[in-house]
């Protein structure tokens, strides 16, 4: 049998959200499900992931979303989808005062209008009940810091020097990014001790206040910890400053659920971040590289069967991205696949869009166990380099399910991109 045979035998319709059915029969009783993109600029990765997530929080109870995003700047979005006192009634308007590069990630229209629903449908219940949106990554540490001075200033004196230590720590480097790395570098230890004397006092019970704002306070000093490390780990190269990060996404989504669980009855996590976060690393070459990958995390310490992990491909088309790190966007056209690659398999059947919903070990077609690559495009992409944007994978084993689409379309950004902010690249391809 032909691999276009395979890919036709196994493929799923998925044109309508009712086509969605098979998958959140395959998602059952997880309490995680990681829905993820190959690119951060493709209109059809964030619809139909919207489309998914709406399902899952509507008719299966899920808690939250949590994305590939700052902490502070999803906080503001958490509390007006939560119709949280003194919050903007329109999510648009918190989403389109991103400044953070790149700010097409998340202001955008597809995720406004997610936002404007996830906001009507917690306005039908109660205050305990309603489904909240956070940030999961590492990037913001002196916004955090800040937070984190201000929280303990009006609730928790006892700690507010030590804070300040802290961020005087920092304070010299004019929150830049690299100024830090580099003389972190030079004096080992870097701010490492302030920062985690903070996080030891907010990681102790406060006697009393409102749970969500002493986990904000918390979160922010493990964001400061956890950038401080990030940042340090970036001069020297390797891995390491990847697994930092993805280990940190790790822990604020288990934090996340257990906070989730002891408010109310449930705990169970939507997560929005790119393929190679979500999938798992041991299915790519990235293990070979010694990288781990939040969805590998999240497995191993929730049990393969209560974690559901599903990636999206697409082929040519256009995407929002950047041509270098800190450039302003562009639409971009992508090139179709390369040769030997899994979306030149999926291409060739002429499958315009399918779902693919890995079956048992003995059931699966060749395409999804053999090693392809898979495209894997960044904030940062040069269409003349495509060929370097593939992941080697094994499809049955990085993700739970697949979610196809023959040709792309750009991302529908709310403004232009703000100015260069100094962030550290993560990655050659910026994902």
């Amino acid at each position: 049998m032909s691999d276009a045979d395979d890919v036709l035998g196994a493929a799923l319709p998925l044109e309508y959200e009712e086509d969605l059915d098979p998958m959140l029969d395959r998602i059952g009783d997880a309490r995680c499900v990681l829905i993820g993109e190959a690119s951060h600029g493709t209109h059809e990765y964030y619809a139909w992931r919207s489309a998914l997530t709406r399902r899952l929080i509507a008719e299966r109870g899920f808690s939250f979303v949590a994305v590939e995003g700052d902490w502070p700047d999803c906080r503001r979005v958490g509390r007006c989808v939560t119709l949280a006192e003194g919050s903007p009634e329109d999510p648009r308007d918190v989403l389109d005062a991103y400044e953070r590069w790149p700010t097409w990630m998340w202001a955008n229209e597809e995720t406004v209008k997610f936002c404007r629903w996830l906001r009507g449908h917690n306005a039908d219940l109660p205050s305990g009940e309603r489904a909240g949106f956070y940030g999961l990554d590492v990037y913001s540490l002196w916004e955090s810091l800040r937070a984190v001075v201000g929280h303990l200033a009006d609730n928790r004196p006892e700690y507010l020097e030590t804070a300040l230590e802290a961020y005087r720590c920092f304070e010299p480097h004019a929150e830049d990014p690299r100024a830090y790395g580099r003389s972190a570098a030079l004096v080992p230890g870097g701010c490492a001790e302030e920062v985690l004397a903070l996080l030891t006092g907010l990681r102790r019970p406060a006697d009393a206040g409102d749970p969500a704002e002493e986990l904000d306070a918390r979160q922010n000093a493990e964001v400061a910890v956890g950038a401080e490390r990030y940042y340090r780990a970036m001069i020297g190269g390797g891995p390491e400053a990847w697994n930092v990060r993805d280990v940190h996404m790790a822990d604020t989504l288990d934090r996340l659920m257990e906070f989730h669980e002891s408010e109310r009855d449930g705990g169970k996590a939507v997560v929005w971040a790119h393929n190679t976060h979500v999938g798992d690393a041991r299915a790519t070459n990235m293990a070979d590289a010694g990288m781990i990958s939040l969805g590998q995390l999240a497995r191993e310490r929730h049990g393969r069967d209560r974690v559901v992990a599903i990636g999206f491909a697409g082929g040519p088309g256009e995407v929002v991205a950047a041509p270098g790190w800190g450039a302003p966007m562009e639409v971009m056209h992508v090139p179709p696949p390369v040769r030997g690659s899994l979306e030149e398999v999926l291409a060739e059947s002429e499958l315009h869009r399918g779902l693919f919903i890995v079956p048992p070990e003995a059931d699966k077609p060749s395409f999804l166990t053999r090693t392809l690559g898979h495209r894997a495009i960044g904030v940062v992409y040069d269409m003349d380099r495509d060929r370097r944007q593939y992941v080697p994978t094994r499809l049955a084993d990085r993700y739970d399910a697949l979610c196809w689409f023959r040709i792309t379309s750009a991302l529908q950004p709310l403004h232009l991109e703000a100015a260069r902010r100094g962030e550290l690249e993560t990655m050659p391809t910026g994902v």
